[in-house]
């Protein structure tokens, strides 16, 4: 019996209807290993992988296949989005075993779940040979197996966390800025060789750093290249080739909220039109291709439609004239450089250079888009994840905030409230919905971090100190259930299920580390509250951060920028006035546009918050000759108050 109809992850539930007899994790599947004596097969994977697809449909979808898993085996499917402390522990067996990872993951682990042999994707010749052959070792060299999954589970949990130091340095982050360009591409933006990722958290600390040609350069490219929608907006999961040219297709939502951060920061930084352009459009992309009904942010687009990588995306030369003519067709062939970058002789539309018809670019994109709509779309993994949803409040309140989009602040208030309703019981979070019914697997500390962090954003930009409390609430719990008592996180809370390992990584994967995203959420709220014990707590998550530096820097970008921060502030802002007055509403507007790394801004009525437990940078901050008064500060000691933009803008101008 496949057991995964009712679940509320649409990776397993596209996996509902195999011949596989599949458990979603949990005691059930290890009950019934036990009693039936074999082992797990565990198969760990997302609705976005393509090749979670390929052996979805070479070996799950087959009847030998599933005859031979469900004769010897208990099958647990998970979907590593909502149990990333499961993927992370089985994740570290496999890199561990083979010296590489990956989804599809595949781990063979006796009842008690230690995993004895692990792989990622198998062909399905490959794969029914080894289920013969682990079946084979499970009943005639069972002391062996047992032997080497406790050997496996030792050596894992006998490892020690990064190791902490000192609050990184002005000299440590420079060190990090050296390590950066060694392994910077002067030629295409980016670090390193391909496959290339999109670097947003070092992005993010090389424009809290004031560097622009790294930065600049990279942030350009992307815009520039295939890994961008050049129709549609937004941004793939990553680049097969060093030029950014042909990405793999997949949409996910953490990557398109963080760069949407990242060129609202670059076109505060200068970066002029492209870096707005490209900020609203990754926004409208959001909001046109990712909302929910219940006012969320789904996790993932796929990369396949039809049964095809990317054939949603790319174009021919026919094609474009089919829809465009004969003479825009082959403008566009031009401008979007469709020379067969792709397979079968299409190409990813690139937009190299801008060209001087502005007006007929924008004519050919929007034919093209409608044209595109007609097609057969990816599938949406349409699970609400609550720490991407944080960031993506996070981004949409600044970028609403900064090019005057209420409907962009409007779309971060409805993801918070769906966040605050849903995945909230009892103070705790909850990590995954779907429809507006929460899963049941609690909130990780990456959920917790980004969540506050997205709140704090939403109560700078709204002033509602609804949302400053909420995000106080959710930092109380990470400091009471997730601390090591070393200075560093837990990724797993302390009444969280315990797996063979409680997982600990302080290092930035796709997304910040949740250790690096607690200490910037934690920094920004002591700026608002003086809370002493938030901002130490920040400094020692920070610490894994000096033993990176050096020589992994791209692994401590979230910390790195967070450490920026740290060291120079970060810069308050009060702003004081009557909410109705448009006086009040230009000093915060201006407010808002500030470059300055990590900034915080606080809005309210004279003479501190009205509502109850407000930020106490706006205590005893008064009116100025009866008008609305901003007041610029580090550290609570704040300048001498100002009363219009023009004033607020050289005061942040001088740090």
């Amino acid at each position: 019996m496949n057991r995964l109809k009712d679940s509320t992850s649409p990776y397993l539930l596209q996996h509902a209807d195999n011949p596989v007899e599949w458990h979603p994790w949990g005691e059930e599947a290890f009950a019934e290993a036990r009693w039936r004596d074999v082992p797990l097969l565990v198969s760990v994977g997302y609705s976005a992988c393509h090749w979670c697809h390929v052996m979805a449909h070479e070996s799950f979808e087959d009847a030998e296949t599933a005859r031979l898993m469900n004769a010897n085996f208990v099958n647990v499917k998970v979907d590593r989005e909502e149990r990333p402390d499961v993927d992370a522990v089985y994740m570290g067996a496999t890199q561990a075993m083979t010296g590489q990872g990956g989804w599809p993951m595949t781990v063979f682990a006796t009842p008690d779940g230690h995993p004895f042999y692990c792989g990622t994707y198998f062909p399905r010749r490959d794969f029914q040979r080894l289920l013969a052959a682990v079946h084979e070792a499970w009943t005639g060299k069972r002391e062996a197996v047992l032997r080497q999954g406790s050997q496996v589970v030792s050596a894992l949990t006998s490892q020690t966390t990064l190791p902490g130091g000192p609050l990184p340095t002005a000299e440590t982050l420079e060190r990090a800025m050296d390590n950066l360009r060694a392994s910077f591409d002067p030629a295409h933006g980016g670090f390193g060789g391909a496959p290339k990722f999109p670097p947003s958290m070092v992005l993010e600390f090389l424009l809290r750093s004031g560097e622009r040609e790294m930065s600049g350069k990279t942030l350009d490219a992307m815009a520039r290249g295939g890994i961008y929608d050049q129709l549609g907006g937004g941004f793939a999961r990553y680049s097969v080739d060093p030029r950014w040219v042909v990405p793999h297709f997949e949409k996910m939502l953490y990557d398109n909220a963080l760069l949407l951060r990242v060129y609202t920061h670059w076109w505060k930084a200068g970066g002029g039109e492209r870096a707005r352009r490209i900020a609203l459009e990754t926004a409208e992309w959001l909001l046109r291709e990712m909302r929910t009904p219940e006012g969320g942010f789904a996790s993932a687009l796929d990369a396949d439609s039809e049964g095809e990588e990317g054939r949603f995306y790319v174009w021919t030369p026919e094609q474009l004239g089919e829809v465009l003519g004969e003479d825009d067709g082959a403008w566009a062939a031009r401008v979007f450089s469709v020379t067969g970058t792709f397979e079968h002789g299409t190409s990813v539309l690139q937009l190299l250079e801008d060209p001087d018809d502005a007006e007929r670019l924008a004519s050919v994109r929007a034919r093209l888009l409608a044209a595109r709509e007609t097609r057969v779309r990816p599938g949406r993994d349409d699970k609400v994840v609550a720490s991407w949803n944080g960031l993506a409040v996070a981004a949409l309140a600044e970028t609403g905030a900064v090019f005057d989009r209420p409907d962009l602040v409007e779309a971060a208030v409805a993801a918070a409230t769906l966040l605050d309703r849903v995945h909230l019981r009892d103070g705790r979070l909850l990590r995954t919905s779907r429809d507006g019914r929460a899963g049941t697997n609690a909130g990780v500390l990456e959920d917790y971090a980004n969540v506050a962090e997205g709140l704090i954003a939403l109560h700078g930009v709204t002033g509602d100190t609804r949302w400053f409390r909420a995000a106080g609430a959710l930092l109380d719990t990470v400091l009471a259930r997730f601390a090591d008592g070393t200075g560093g996180f837990f990724d797993t809370a302390d009444d969280a299920e315990r797996l063979f390992q409680r997982p600990q990584d302080p290092t930035d994967n796709a997304t910040p580390s949740g250790q690096y995203a607690a200490a910037g959420a934690l920094l920004s709220y002591a700026a608002l509250t003086g809370s002493e014990r938030h901002r130490e707590a920040a400094r020692a998550a920070l610490g894994t951060v000096s033993v990176l530096a050096g020589s992994h820097a791209r692994f401590a970008g979230w910390g790195l920028a967070v450490a920026r921060v740290a060291l120079d502030g970060p810069v308050e802002v009060a702003v004081v006035g009557p909410p109705d007055d448009a006086r009040t509403r230009a000093l915060h507007h201006e407010a808002l546009l500030a470059d300055a790394p990590g900034l915080v801004v606080a809005l309210g009525v004279p003479g501190g918050d009205a509502a109850p437990d407000g930020p106490a940078l706006l205590e005893g901050r008064g009116l100025v000759g009866g008008a609305p008064a901003a007041y610029v500060c580090r550290g609570f000691t704040c300048r001498m108050p100002v009363t219009t933009p023009e004033e607020l803008r050289r005061e942040l101008a001088g740090g």
